[in-house]
């Protein structure tokens, strides 16, 4: 069997969709979001959905798993392995190619080492048990687990208790099975070195505080989603939202902020190269190389 779906991935601010929109195009394909966060509506500049950059030549590139929750919810990787499955099904069954695009190293891994994984059930008063303990002492408990799933929900105490109360889930319960459709990838990724990569995390954080990002949280608190709730998103969320309710200062939000990002971008990597440990074959591409060299190198490989 030839590969019947392309990845493309990368961390944050490495051109992924640019690349992916016209490799799809070209290959008559069609674009599945592996982003954690670009699955809510209504956040958009603050995960960088780019759906501006779905259209080429004048052609509008399909995707899927962008904009299918509401801001609020708690959308799970569970959940993201359903979805994924009927998209790739959905794509494949209209002889087109399915192109993965995204950043979350635990989502892609789920869906390309087809883990089978189980719906979580709320443990209330283990959470309450958890609550007391700081954010280091749960990322210890978290990562105390042999088997871990998900090593990177470490950015606030709530996201760290639900990734605790999971692993203790899946090590106390069997997995059960999970029929998955037979892919063969092709893995390409965008890298910068780690200078250039920090230069364009910041230039683009510059980019979308222009472009209204703080107004996009204002507007998300007057539509009704809780400042808790968007601070568990992590990142832009946690750090907009603290400063649109007064909480910190606008340079406070700004530096602190980028370091995050910066943070996220090396877990990012991090987990990239665990993947390629763990037998993934990621082919990396150059993130100066044109565009038109990236996709004629994409091709070559495709084709081979």
């Amino acid at each position: 069997m030839r590969y019947n779906l392309l990845v493309v991935l990368g961390a944050t601010a490495t051109g992924k969709t640019s690349l992916a929109v016209n490799l799809a195009k070209d290959f008559n394909g069609e674009i599945i979001s592996a982003d954690s966060r670009q699955i809510y509506r209504g956040m958009d500049l603050g995960t960088g959905k780019d759906i501006e950059e779905y259209v080429v030549d004048g052609v509008e590139i399909p995707y899927h798993l962008i904009d299918v929750a509401d801001a609020g919810y708690k959308y799970n990787v569970f959940e993201f392995q359903q979805d994924f499955v009927k998209a790739f099904e959905d794509i494949s069954s209209r002889k087109r190619l399915p192109v993965v695009c995204g950043g979350t190293g635990m989502y892609l891994e789920a869906v390309l080492k087809g883990y089978k994984l189980i719906a979580v059930p709320k443990d209330q008063f283990f959470r309450d048990e958890l609550e007391s303990k700081s954010l280091e002492e749960l990322e210890v408990i978290l990562r105390s687990y042999k088997d871990l799933h998900n090593n990177s929900d470490l950015e606030t105490k709530k996201r760290a208790i639900r990734a605790i109360e999971i692993e203790r889930y899946y090590a106390a319960n069997p997995q059960i099975d999970m029929e998955y459709p037979e892919m063969k990838p092709l893995l390409v990724g965008i890298k910068f070195d780690r200078e250039s990569r920090r230069d364009r995390i910041s230039l683009r954080l510059k980019e979308r505080l222009k472009s209204g990002m703080v107004e996009e949280v204002e507007g998300l608190l007057k539509s009704g989603v809780s400042a808790e709730d968007l601070i568990y998103y992590g990142l832009e969320y946690k750090f907009l939202t603290q400063y649109v309710t007064g909480q910190i200062t606008y340079d406070e939000m700004f530096s602190g902020l980028e370091i995050a990002i910066h943070q996220f971008a090396k877990r990012q990597m991090t987990w990239f190269r665990k993947m390629e440990r763990s037998g993934s074959n990621i082919h990396w591409l150059d993130g100066y190389m044109p565009l038109d060299e990236k996709i004629a190198k994409v091709k070559e490989l495709f084709n081979a």
